[in-house]
Order: structure tokens, then C-alpha cells, then sequence
């Protein structure tokens, strides 16, 4: 997560996400799989301390889990910086929900554990948890490099993409300093039918998601979505009490709570599995009343 000042300070949201959505119910029908809490935190105890050695970890694991080799590339951005590595999960149509990690930390301080490995780590057992199904929607998993330069990699993404391209992203999930503590939502910089949704796949799995922002404080991939106005959403653990970590010789695996960890990587499994059930109603009943 990309800090914006010096001295920050924590936005609170004291609404619990059950409430936001407590009009929403989730699906009995909607299908995941989870890999083991072990195999989460071996990824997790992988970590390297050089950006360019976590990307190449996160593409072969993306591999490892069932990324056919036609469907994972590199995207080369313009400077002298690691690439973005994608992987693309094909649906029964071109709507596409995005999931979003920065590979990148910063290197001065700490091992960059909790920003943001603990994100990108994620990214390729969520694909396995997505992929034993047909879904709907096309699944694009992405790395994205540099965010802690100011958010480079994912803004080359979105620039990048066709007009066309960025109107089929019916979401963009990020993922950004998890493990900290239960799973976190930056609410007042989400998609209400995103956040919704979020609620309703916390309820269905009985897990915990509380709204807390991080308005003027910092900033996220996301945001290179929002500009395109593509329906966002961050998911991170970050509390005032934990926000020093960050950024510091103390962003290290010992700062991980592993049930906590496991518990986001749960949630998020389900809520993916949920918005693609969930979006592509949406998509059929706009259709309809066209």
C-alpha cells in the first residue's frame, strides 16, 4: 500500500459490512475450492526481498496452479522496472472480474511481508480456488509492479487496455497488506455493488469484514481503475494501530496473525466465487431491460 504522508491517520468506518449489505443474500449454489492453510503460508514463507525474484515466484506458481502457458504473459512497462505478470482464466464470456496484487515493497525497510506479498502470495490459489468450475466471467489475475512508485504498474495496465476492454471489467478486486489482522475494506473508495456483495460473502461464510479507510493517508492499485471508472474494491487488514508497520523494519513475517491470513484468503475465495454468480445476474437482468 502506498503511503501519502508522513504521519498518517486512519479514517474509521464504524458500520460492520453485515450491515452495508444486510439486504443482500448470497447464493447456497456458489462453488469454491481452498488449498490448505499450509500451502498458504509456505507461499507466504517464500518471500524474497527482491522485487524481481517475487515476480518470476508469482508466475510460476500462477503456472503451478493451472495457468496454461497461452494464458500467463509478462507485460514489459517503460522503464527499467520488473514487468506485470498476468495470467487469464477463461469464462463462458467476456465480462471480466480483475484480481489485483502489487508484487513490489519498499525496499529500505522491513522484508515487505505484509506490503504486499501477503497480496500478490494469494494470487495463484485463488486461481486454483475459481478454477474447478466453468464461471461465467473470464478471470484475469495480475501482479502488478511498482506500485510503491506511485501505483506505475497497474496505471500501464489500465492505460493499456482498449476502451472496449476496460468496458467489459464488470470488477476490480485488490488485494493490499493482508494478514495484519480480519479482513479490512476500504468502503468509502468501493463500488457500493462490489461492497454489497463483499458483505453478503462474509455472511454466507461466516467470516469477519469490517469497513476501514484509508482516505489522505495513502493510496492503492485500484485507483488506476477508478480513473476509467471501473467498478473497484481493496481488501487489506490496516488499522491505526497497525498502519506504522507499514513501511517499516517492521513489515516482517512475524507481524502475519496466520488464522487471520488464512481467514482473508477464505473470504476472498468465496466472494470471488460469489461476484461471478452475482455480476453476471446483474449483467443478464440489464440486458433485459434494454
Amino acid at each position: 500500500m502506498r503511503r501519502t504522508t508522513e504521519r498518517a491517520r486512519l479514517c474509521y468506518s464504524i458500520a460492520l459490512l453485515v450491515c452495508l449489505g444486510c439486504a443482500v443474500r448470497a447464493s447456497s449454489q456458489v462453488e469454491y475450492r481452498l488449498v490448505s492453510r499450509e500451502a498458504i503460508e509456505g507461499h507466504l514463507k517464500s518471500f524474497s526481498t527482491k522485487n524481481n525474484e517475487r515476480e518470476a515466484l508469482i508466475r510460476k506458481w500462477l503456472a503451478d496452479a493451472g495457468c496454461k502457458k497461452s494464458n500467463l504473459a509478462e507485460q514489459s512497462l517503460e522503464r527499467k522496472l520488473p514487468p506485470n505478470v498476468i495470467c487469464v482464466l477463461p469464462g463462458e464470456t467476456a465480462d471480466v472480474i480483475l484480481v489485483g496484487a502489487h508484487t513490489d515493497h519498499v525496499t529500505e525497510f522491513g522484508d515487505g511481508v505484509v506490503d504486499n506479498w501477503t497480496g500478490a502470495s494469494l494470487l495463484a490459489s485463488l486461481l486454483y480456488s475459481v478454477s474447478g468450475r466453468p464461471r461465467r466471467h473470464t478471470f484475469v489475475f495480475v501482479g502488478f509492479s511498482a506500485e510503491e512508485k506511485g501505483l506505475v504498474g497497474s496505471a500501464y495496465y489500465a492505460q493499456h487496455l482498449t476502451p472496449e476492454q476496460r468496458g467489459h471489467i464488470a470488477g476490480m478486486v485488490n488485494l493490499d497488506s493482508l494478514g495484519l489482522g480480519p479482513t479490512e475494506v476500504w468502503a468509502t473508495h468501493a463500488d457500493k455493488v462490489l461492497l454489497d456483495a463483499l458483505a453478503a460473502a462474509a455472511s454466507a461464510s461466516n467470516l469477519r469484514a469490517e469497513a476501514m479507510n484509508v482516505d489522505e493517508v495513502g493510496s492503492a492499485d485500484s485507483e488506476s481503475f477508478a480513473t476509467y471508472h471501473i467498478p473497484r474494491i481493496t481488501l487489506h487488514s490496516v488499522t491505526q494501530q497497525t498502519w506504522p508497520i507499514l513501511h517499516s523494519s517492521r513489515d516482517k513475517l512475524d507481524a502475519i496473525r496466520m488464522q487471520d491470513y488464512y481467514d482473508s484468503y477464505h473470504l476472498i475465495a468465496a466472494y470471488l466465487a460469489y461476484l461471478d454468480n452475482a455480476l453476471g445476474k446483474t449483467a443478464d437482468k440489464a440486458k433485459a431491460t434494454k
